[in-house]
């Protein structure tokens, strides 16, 4: 049995919806927003009333009976760690979000206006795979001082759709496979899947790891140390020389990976090195967590906006295949990963769990 799901994914700067019908798009929409539109808002959750009249514009246009709809299905936002799976949004959820209790995020919205139109409804409401997903093994979990811990905070949702759907292809189910997953984009984050949870990870959201198109990924400490204590940067911008101005954007002052790839193709030294080196991180990170799977992988899937770069997962693949077979998901539909979580706990094949 199919049912009609509604899918909701706040962006810092966009909004994305969509109606399902069982796998089948019955309409979506992305909405663009410009920081003048937000300029008068303080915080995510001063938001919340504009991107409802956003939400219901949009349904309205469609000319969609909301009536019909058997669950909404918001972006999970900064939540406390949790295992991967579809939950339902409850009160408890609802004050940590608008707390910003784990942190403040434009996804942190996604709960909230999901519940608001699943209530005036009577309908369930859902979050799916948020990015606090941690499924990390203990033994994971030591950073080498015991005042810090490492965390989990990935691109969960897609991870996991991508695995879903590569197990599929493969004739199998993602909980009974290995994988390495890699997802590229703007951050990138490296997992080692087995049997369908994400065992091992890097903080893809504070920078750890490879180093992205904005993110510098992991850091000398000593050297980083020094800047912090030089007097020269304020602790806002050293977190944005991490998260927002790392990466390419330090090497090269852009995050556009398609003018890094125009530049590699003309020629630029600089581009060309800055382009392998981080293609050869991200292929270490794929070669370190293969060995937190004793190198049992049933495939290693590239996935993310970055992998349909052929000239960027080429140079991956290189270093890579020898592991085992490399498959290209292209993309990150965030919004099918969302409906295909509530259609599977509607139709009695994964339970829903409680927050």
């Amino acid at each position: 049995m199919s049912y009609d799901v509604l899918t909701i994914n706040p962006g810092s700067t966009s909004t994305k919806l969509a109606v399902y019908h069982g796998d089948k798009v019955l309409f979506e929409e992305t909405v663009r927003h410009t920081m003048q539109e937000f300029a008068d808002f303080n915080n995510v959750q001063e938001q919340f009333d504009f991107r409802w009249q956003v939400l219901r514009r949009v349904i309205d246009a469609f000319g969609y009976d909301v009536n019909k709809l058997d669950a909404v299905v918001g972006r999970g936002g900064l939540l406390r760690p949790v295992a991967g799976g579809t939950y339902m949004v409850t009160e408890k959820m609802l004050d940590d979000l608008k707390e910003n209790k784990y942190g403040e995020h434009a996804s942190n919205l996604g709960a909230m206006l999901a519940k608001k139109l699943a209530d005036k409804l009577g309908i369930p409401s859902f979050i799916v795979d948020p990015v606090v997903v941690d499924e990390m093994q203990p033994i994971a979990r030591f950073s080498g001082n015991e005042l810090i811990a490492r965390k989990s905070i990935f691109h969960a949702l897609n991870h996991k759709a991508a695995g879903r759907k590569i197990a599929k292809e493969l004739g199998s189910e993602y909980e009974k496979m290995n994988f390495v997953i890699a997802h590229l984009g703007g951050g990138i984050s490296v997992a080692a899947h087995r049997q369908g949870k994400a065992v091992d990870v890097n903080n893809a959201l504070d920078g750890d790891g490879p180093f992205s198109p904005e993110r510098s990924g992991s850091l000398p400490m000593n050297d980083f140390l020094e800047a912090c204590f030089s007097g020269n940067w304020t602790k806002r911008e050293l977190h944005e020389l991490i998260v927002g101005r790392g990466g390419m954007i330090s090497y090269l002052g852009t995050n556009s990976m398609l003018d890094v790839e125009n530049k590699v193709q003309a020629g630029d030294e600089d581009a060309i090195k800055a382009f392998d080196a981080m293609a050869y991180q991200v292929s270490k990170e794929i070669g370190a967590c293969s060995v937190v799977l004793h190198g049992k992988i049933d495939a290693i899937i590239l996935t993310g906006g970055l992998a349909r770069s052929e000239l960027f997962t080429n140079k991956i693949i290189e270093q890579t295949n020898w592991i085992t077979r490399v498959i290209i998901e292209p993309g990150e539909d965030e919004l099918e990963a969302l409906n295909s979580g509530v259609q599977r706990v509607l139709a009695g094949i994964e339970k829903e769990k409680v927050y």
